[in-house]
């Protein structure tokens, strides 16, 4: 084929056509509306009110059309900026768990004193199977892995660019959304202050003993003085749902679905897995239980959880009993 056939493609192959003066066409319509509601505005008060003083006033609201059309920040457009902003003012600030609707408050009690009620939580995860499967209801489903890191500060030139163009060849590969997360969550030690000085006097040497002991005060110390933080890498992928396919199935056994969704899902986690060995970076899908705790923790991250409470979590159709166990 001749160069006179070639098309530049972008890198964002996701990024907005240029249909006017480099503006697309969100931007054109903005303006363009903005302009209309201008000159409408200025045919009605022609008669009453002077050029420049009309002027004057809506230098102010071009202005403040033009930086919503053409202004971004952090790689969105200001006006949709704008608009997520209007929605959250307006959304309710108390939100239940609530699947079957908000229940109205008895009526000997006083509307006015209780204030609003709150409105049903809406989570995008409707259930996770023990496979790690999270479904997402008519946005497909999801699964969670961990990730290993890699020190490029030990690696020579040659061995950085390999490790590069492994991941670069598992970018270029992926069929589906994918999600690179890198979080800073807290840490706690106490199971491990505990097992040193429960087992420090069965060490063979006193010396040995003696240290476990100090090494045991000196992670308290540690526990006392700071944050504790660990940094964890995790990957989601999403596969979305196909319109011609059932779906997931039922909501209680997403891995089970007639369209296969989830079973595309964890194929491309065991690429990313394979793929990402190349690199030096250990892949593990999250089962069931990690990855709902895994969310947990992304729901609210400053809340110290300790490490063995995600085992002892009970699942919310459960019973606790007395003893604060599921039964």
């Amino acid at each position: 084929m001749s160069d006179d056939y070639g098309v530049r493609i972008p890198a964002d192959v996701e990024q907005e056509d240029r249909i006017l003066a480099g503006l697309t066409a969100r931007q054109v319509a903005i303006l363009v509306a903005a302009a209309l509601v201008a000159w409408v505005v200025y045919i009605a008060t022609d008669d009453v009110v002077p050029l420049p003083i009309f002027a004057a006033c809506a230098f102010p609201f071009g202005v403040t059309v033009t930086v919503l059309a053409l202004g971004r920040r952090d790689g969105l457009p200001l006006d949709r900026l704008m608009l997520a902003a209007v929605r959250q003012a307006r959304a309710p600030r108390k939100l239940v768990l609530a699947p079957d609707g908000v229940a109205a408050p008895p009526q000997w009690l006083d509307a006015d004193a209780s204030g609003p009620l709150p409105a049903p939580l809406q989570l995008p995860a409707r259930a996770v199977s023990a496979e790690g499967v999270i479904d997402l209801g008519a946005d497909g489903a999801a699964v969670v892995c961990a990730a290993s890191t890699v020190s490029f500060a030990l690696r020579t030139p040659q061995e950085r660019a390999a490790l590069v163009g492994s991941f670069g060849r598992w970018l270029n590969s992926l069929s589906g959304p994918a999600q690179i997360l890198v979080r800073a969550e807290d840490v706690d030690i106490t199971p491990l202050i505990s097992g040193l000085r429960a087992h420090a006097s069965a060490l063979p040497h006193p010396d040995l003993e003696v240290a476990a002991a100090e090494h045991a005060d000196f992670l308290a110390s540690l526990g006392q003085r700071r944050d504790l933080l660990r940094r964890r890498v995790l990957i989601v992928l999403r596969e979305p749902r196909h319109r011609a396919g059932g779906g997931l199935g039922s909501r209680q056994r997403p891995s089970h679905g007639d369209s296969g969704t989830a079973q595309r899902v964890l194929r491309r986690a065991g690429e990313a897995t394979r793929a990402l060995a190349a690199a030096g970076i250990t892949v593990r899908v999250l089962t069931g239980g990690e990855a709902a705790a895994a969310l947990s923790a992304c729901c609210n991250p400053w809340r110290k959880t300790p490490a063995s409470a995600a085992t002892g979590r009970a699942a919310p159709d459960e019973v606790i009993t007395s003893d604060g166990g599921p039964s």
